[in-house]
């Protein structure tokens, strides 16, 4: 069992102030696979303090000692790419493959990204005789989620130690052992003390002291909407910098001149992978109406053959977090039977033979319509919800019908979906089944967020632009 229960302050681990301690709950056994201590706001207090310390030296580090830095990191990080999946598929039960291929992967990506956009990133341009730096922004604070652990970590702390920022990282308290193995590696790559801090613990405590803390100049939370609405209040006396990333209802619009087989099986997959538990996941599928018929029965199909299992066998999706986000996704479930949606896969309950564990049946509803509640709500699970649509201003209609703004999809022939894309309000558009970019930003429109993360786009979340005026004529800007 993990025994997680000191925090990574000031270069070291720490006893934490308080006494508080959570079991973490492999979701695959539902038994206790190990144990945080839970911060308090002193804990908060010192890490800030060692993080506005670091930043005094830190903050004028080069752009070369900040890329050594990064190398560094990325080979330590490498070293422990088998220990990160294993955590990551033991606190919140992502299948071993999808751990290893997916979820660690995705931090290497980031750092070697990072590495290469710091390496031309323009930190200083002049006009006419006006110097215009662009500096660090200070301390910054990370409140991290726990359906893509690794990837919401790596994606705030890699640009802000690349821009010269210092933080204090609170994981999910939920999936807290990633992050942990995170800050070992912070260590063992030699990140000067102070620059990377670590303090386990809640929302309500943690979170709101670091969200509120005076000496924290930026806040960057990924969450759910009512989550970062609550960041937001508390960070506001303080008119700190606040990025987020939150909640999605990305419409997938099938166009007419779609492969209609094609579109609806990459839609279930992709909609599924991870257990649903995506923030910009395919949710909300809208099909032509004369062909919804059809789109059913493959969707059914696709459905039942995604197979469901414990996180060390060959399964395609495993459980999903908790035994809360179950009971949440199985009350949605009922809710869509309720309200009249068509259920034409899955369904309430767990799949047979998987008492154990918090494993959902891959579940499909049909003839939704966009004012039930599971077209309205992020269920945050394997379920796919089908719309039918007349024709395509219905179709762009609906799918902009959502108080999120996140993702979006659009599958039909090419220069028809370039076309659709356009007219769909959402951060990112994926066009028939493009994969991620780490050089995309990633972020979302209306009540998914602000800011954007990835890339050459999050160096701007952690800086401030300063104009000199005055300056004089510069021979060369970096």
């Amino acid at each position: 069992m993990r025994d997680y229960t000191k925090f990574y302050i000031g270069g070291a681990w720490v006893e934490p102030s308080g006494t508080g301690r959570l079991d973490v709950i492999n979701p695959a056994t539902e038994a206790v696979a190990g144990r945080i201590a839970m911060g308090t706001a002193a804990d908060v207090d010192t890490a800030v303090a060692a993080a506005k310390a670091a930043f005094a030296t830190f903050g004028t580090t080069t752009r070369e000692e900040r890329v050594e830095m990064l190398q560094n990191v990325l080979a330590e990080y490498q070293k422990r790419y088998a220990d990160i999946a294993a955590a990551v598929t033991e606190e919140m039960g992502a299948p071993g493959w999808l751990a290893m291929q997916a979820q660690a992967a995705i931090g290497v990506g980031h750092i070697a990204t990072g590495i290469e956009v710091l390496k031309n990133y323009r930190f200083q341009e002049h006009r006419g005789t006006t110097l215009v730096a662009k500096e660090p922004i200070g301390v910054c604070a990370f409140i991290t989620p726990w359906n893509w652990p690794i990837n919401q970590i790596a994606c705030k702390v890699v640009p802000a130690l690349a821009t010269g920022c210092t933080m204090v990282l609170k994981p999910s308290e939920i999936a807290p052992f990633s992050g942990y193995l995170w800050a070992e590696v912070m260590h063992a790559a030699g990140v000067p003390a102070g620059v990377f801090n670590l303090v386990n613990g809640d929302g309500p405590t943690v979170g709101v002291a670091l969200s509120s803390h005076p000496d924290v100049d930026m806040v960057s939370f990924t969450g759910s909407t009512r989550a970062g609405i609550e960041v937001a209040k508390n960070a506001a006396p303080t008119v700190k910098r606040v990025a987020q990333e939150l909640g999605g209802k990305s419409p997938n619009i099938v166009l007419d001149d779609a492969d209609l087989d094609a579109a609806v099986t990459r839609g279930v997959v992709s909609m599924m992978n991870n257990s649903g538990q995506s923030c910009n996941a395919p949710s909300r599928m809208l099909v032509p109406a004369a062909k919804m018929s059809a789109a059913k029965t493959i969707a059914a199909a696709v459905a039942e053959g995604v197979t469901v299992g414990p996180p060390d066998g060959n399964a395609k999706i495993g459980p999903v977090v908790s035994e809360a986000q179950w009971n949440k996704i199985q009350g949605l479930i009922q809710k869509g039977i309720d309200e009249g949606a068509t259920l034409v896969a899955g369904g309430t309950g767990k799949p047979e033979g998987l008492e154990t564990g918090y494993y959902v049946k891959p579940t499909v509803f049909a003839d939704v319509t966009n004012d039930m509640t599971i077209a309205r709500e992020e269920i945050f699970g394997p379920v796919l919800t089908m719309l039918a649509y007349g024709d395509e201003d219905e179709a762009v209609r609906v799918g902009n019908d959502t108080v999120y703004g996140l993702a979006a999809y659009v599958q039909g022939e090419t220069e028809h979906a370039h076309a659709v894309a356009r007219k769909l309000r959402a951060g990112q558009v994926f066009i028939n089944g493009a994969s991620g970019d780490l050089n995309a930003p990633f972020g979302g429109y209306k009540q998914s967020g602000n800011g954007r993360e990835w890339g050459d786009h999050a160096f701007a979340e952690f800086l401030e632009s300063k104009s000199m005026l005055g300056w004089g004529a510069l021979e060369a800007a970096e």
